[in-house]
């Protein structure tokens, strides 16, 4: 896998909307980093022996992640819920409970310093369409046109062996979907088979055919039966 590839996995199941606003889960994000590269790391930049960056009574944290090699540096500010830079000195503010002082403290700035890992691992490819705003990842922003029959090409030639292997896959996905229960991880385990459905949708498209119909019926009914 490549950042090519992280532009184009899909994220949205794994997100949450705040006051607006998209957030990705980091323990997802990178769960998902070391699978596309088992050498990825991620350091936090020090100052003085603080996790930040102390400027006008705010604090900025500073995060580097590397992946395939590539550094990338993402920078972010010590911010509370309605996404407003927390001060030093303190201020007062109306919450749900009533109105409290808020400072910077431990548990906001490391909020902030996952926030900003999460961020980092955006600009190396994975969830950064979030941060424009599109709904979709970047395989499925434009569908492909259906070829004409001067394009469409035969599949290609396989072995009896790698046939038989591609028919137990498709079965044991199949079996899967009748004990999953939730819509969610009926979904995840989809996501976990990705490349091998994608692959036996080259090579065996009525089996894969067959296997989505199924996927979008069981999903619809494990749907209807959480609102029931």
């Amino acid at each position: 896998m490549n950042q090519i590839d992280l532009l184009k996995v899909n994220v949205n199941e794994h997100t949450e909307n705040k006051q607006g606003l998209t957030y990705l889960s980091w323990a997802w994000a990178w769960a998902e980093a070391l699978k596309a590269d088992p050498h990825a790391n991620f350091q936090i930049q020090m100052f003085d022996g603080k996790p930040y960056l102390e400027i006008n009574d705010t604090a900025m944290v500073f995060v580097t992640v590397c992946m395939f090699n590539k550094p990338v540096t993402c920078f972010l500010p010590v911010m509370n819920g309605a996404n407003k830079p927390i001060t030093f000195s303190g201020r007062e503010v109306q919450t749900r409970n009533g109105r409290i002082i808020e400072k910077i403290d431990s548990f906001n700035v490391n909020t902030a310093i996952m926030r900003c890992l999460t961020k980092g691992l955006a600009l190396h490819g994975l969830g950064l369409y979030i941060y424009a705003g599109e709904d979709l990842p970047e395989g499925d922003a434009e569908p492909e046109p259906a070829p004409t029959v001067a394009e469409k090409k035969a599949p290609p030639a396989i072995s009896e062996q790698d046939d038989a292997n591609a028919r137990l896959f498709a079965e044991g996905i199949e079996q899967y979907m009748f004990v999953a229960t939730t819509e969610k991880g009926l979904r995840s385990y989809w996501k976990e088979n990705e490349v091998a459905l994608n692959k036996l949708k080259e090579t065996h498209p009525a089996l894969y055919e067959g296997i989505l119909a199924a996927f979008k019926k069981t999903a619809a009914q494990l749907k209807e039966k959480a609102n029931a």
